[in-house]
């Protein structure tokens, strides 16, 4: 029971501290009069997902993210029963993460901020904003594999993940919002009900999922009887 506990306890707790860090933000940026700003709103995205991840990357895998176990699911890493209750638990920890946003910081705030929910910018179309989700997706589940998957992998923990995360918002946050991860936008939704656009933060993270998780699993990631580099 506890082995298969404890990576799902990992999960929600990474999940619900990457979600509450970065709706929470967001909302404080709207109670404050825009006092971070978009580049202190992706420095904290950032840096709670990078922390998150390194806390959780040996007890789980630090996925935190259902396209990023969807990736480790399609090159075999993770069963499928696992998967699945992996990503219940990290939609489930970001909706309870948005709750407590809602709660906790000032509820006018919250409204108009929507709880965080990540936006289109009305000159994306949908097709526009699928398309560069999976680009940016593709980036974040590769330095997931270059950085955590791989036995090759550098001693940094989540940090290289967070910086992508990190470029990532500033190329198309003010475009997308650039979540890269459907339970990111999906606690905010539902707390809030507001699905605009919500399929781009579906489609677009799996879309990039897969192909990362076909070129490295094809191509980069190294076979049982590889040499150290």
């Amino acid at each position: 029971m506890r082995s298969t506990l404890r990576p799902l306890a990992a999960e929600f707790l990474g999940t619900f501290g990457f979600v509450f860090a970065g709706a929470g933000v967001v909302v404080t940026n709207a109670a404050r009069n825009d006092m971070f700003g978009f580049g202190g709103i992706a420095f904290a995205h950032a840096l709670a997902f990078a922390v998150m991840v390194t806390a959780t990357m040996r007890i789980s895998g630090g996925h935190l993210n259902p396209a990023v176990t969807f990736a480790v699911w399609m090159v075999g890493r993770i069963k499928p029963g696992r998967a699945a209750l992996y990503v219940v638990t990290q939609l489930a920890a970001a909706v309870v993460a948005v709750l407590c946003v809602g709660h906790l910081f000032p509820a006018t705030a919250a409204q108009q901020a929507s709880f965080g929910v990540p936006r289109i910018a009305q000159d994306m179309t949908l097709t526009q904003a699928v398309l560069l989700e999976a680009v940016l997706t593709l980036c974040l589940v590769s330095a997931v594999f270059g950085t955590a998957v791989s036995r090759h992998a550098p001693q940094v923990g989540g940090f290289a993940i967070g910086l992508v995360l990190l470029f990532a918002m500033f190329v198309a946050g003010p475009l997308t919002g650039a979540a890269l991860n459907p339970a990111r936008a999906f606690g905010p939704a539902l707390v809030a009900m507001d699905w605009h656009g919500h399929l781009a933060y579906w489609i677009g993270p799996l879309l990039g999922a897969a192909v990362a998780a076909f070129v490295w699993g094809k191509l980069l990631l190294p076979l049982p009887g590889d040499p150290e580099p």
